[in-house]
């Protein structure tokens, strides 16, 4: 799990083809400290394990490799990615850890557009104080969208401003701007989206009392009168508890 917290920019060092996966080599001294093989680290929201064995890790080059598989290339934009790309790096939250953004799985949902950036406010010495960026939003994933709500966009946990049926908007402060990939991102490059995962969570839990293919989770017997749970517990119909005569 993540945070959405991105915690450096890191940078695409190579990319080699494996057949019809990738293994990539990301720079990013800050992840990369304490590392170890087979730990867990986002990059543009898309959570990849740590391949490096302990040697190479401790070499101290503040890089790691990671392997990506056709399906994340196929739903993410890190197929995209090339050497020199600018990431979001983010390790994986530890118990305990302030959840300064939202609970992020790093399992991209979908890939959208950055359709436009509109500049807000300017302080006294001309710098932008916050600009608005407005982003596709497909079909499949548009539901799950609420004013206020958060989502996250190659990796950064943000608040949505506006959720309008086929786009949204985000307003972004100065230290989003410079310290995450949103901040360079231009008109018509893609980004990758994750939405909350509680409202899928949500989602399935409703269906479940509709879909006869899934148990109802609110009346797991399938019976018509919940009621008449009791009777099937206690067949008996003899108290279990309290005086004789009575139950509480």
């Amino acid at each position: 799990m993540f945070t959405g917290i991105i915690e450096e920019l890191g940078e695409v060092v190579s990319i080699q083809e494996i057949g019809d996966s990738s293994r990539i080599r990301l720079r990013g001294p800050v992840v990369c400290t304490g590392a170890r093989h087979g730990d867990s680290i986002a990059v543009n929201g898309v959570c990849l394990t740590v391949v490096d064995g302990p040697a190479e890790l401790a070499a101290g080059t503040g890089e790691f490799s990671a392997d990506v598989m056709a399906e994340t290339l196929h739903r993410s934009s890190l197929g995209e990615l090339a050497p020199g790309s600018r990431v979001n790096l983010e390790r994986a939250m530890a118990l305990g850890d302030r959840l300064g953004g939202h609970l992020v799985q790093g399992h991209v949902d979908a890939t959208g557009r950055l359709l436009s950036r509109e500049p807000g406010e300017r302080d006294a010495a001309g710098d932008l104080r916050w600009e608005v960026l407005r982003f596709s939003l497909p079909g499949t994933i548009a539901r799950y969208l609420v004013e206020k709500g958060s989502i996250t966009v190659d990796g950064v946990s943000l608040t949505v401003v506006e959720a309008a049926r086929d786009s949204f908007t985000v307003s972004l402060i100065p230290a989003t701007l410079a310290l995450t990939t949103l901040g360079a991102k231009g008109v018509g490059e893609s980004v990758n989206l994750e939405v909350d995962v509680l409202a899928k969570y949500v989602e399935r839990l409703l269906e479940s009392r509709t879909l006869p293919n899934l148990p109802n989770l609110f009346n797991p017997s399938g019976l018509s009168d919940p009621s008449e749970l009791s009777d099937l517990s206690n067949p008996s119909g003899r108290p279990v508890d309290g005086t004789p005569g009575e139950s509480k």
